[in-house]
């Protein structure tokens, strides 16, 4: 078999997500995380298949709020908003990256008090006594642009799954918009759907 055959299958493979690269070495990928569709976050899901949920943190910033994010975040135009941007890790393995927008006036103290290794969802819930009431969510096949594909550490043509979320708290208002991209070899999502009358 040649040499260029060889590689050809390798390709495939990776594309497949039944290989993976790891350092200068390629080796027989894991199964796929299983992650539900609901209102638990990334840490339950992940913990829930015996893996070691992380995140590593590229930024946390904050900005005057634009007209087109200010209904998703409950702020008005020009009020202060957080964006925080983190890695996701599964046993040290980097597998999505994630986009969080909420508004100051909802996590006044961010900066000073949030562990950007730890859950989102469980920092609101137990530090600021915000609960989650509803979400819409909507997925999409993309690829990663040069800047994702690196920070995830992925080929470019790996194809992703990128997740919109736009939350709200048990009042109806809204507290968080939410764009994750998560590596198509390593992530399928599930959800029980029921009848409706």
């Amino acid at each position: 078999m040649s040499r260029e055959t060889v590689r050809q299958a390798i390709r495939e493979l990776l594309l497949e997500g039944r290989l993976r690269r790891q350092g200068r070495g390629t080796v027989v990928a894991g199964p796929k995380l299983e992650q539900p569709l609901s209102l638990a976050s990334y840490t339950e899901g992940v913990r829930r298949q015996g893996r070691r949920p992380g995140r590593s943190l590229i930024s946390l910033d904050r900005f005057p709020c634009p007209e087109a994010l200010a209904p998703e975040v409950g702020a008005e135009r020009g009020e202060p908003v957080w964006h925080m941007e983190r890695v996701l890790l599964a046993d040290d393995e980097r597998v999505g990256l994630e986009s969080t927008y909420v508004s100051e006036a909802r996590a006044p103290r961010l900066d000073a008090d949030f562990d950007p290794d730890s859950s989102f969802y469980a920092y609101l819930h137990d530090r600021l006594g915000i609960v989650f009431g509803d979400a819409d969510e909507r997925i999409e096949t993309v690829l990663a642009t040069p800047r994702e594909a690196l920070l995830i550490g992925t080929p470019p043509a790996l194809p992703m799954l990128l997740l919109h979320r736009v939350s709200r708290d048990t009042a109806g208002r809204p507290l968080e918009r939410v764009r994750t991209l998560y590596r198509g070899d390593r992530f399928s999502f599930t959800t029980h759907l029921g009848r409706q009358d």
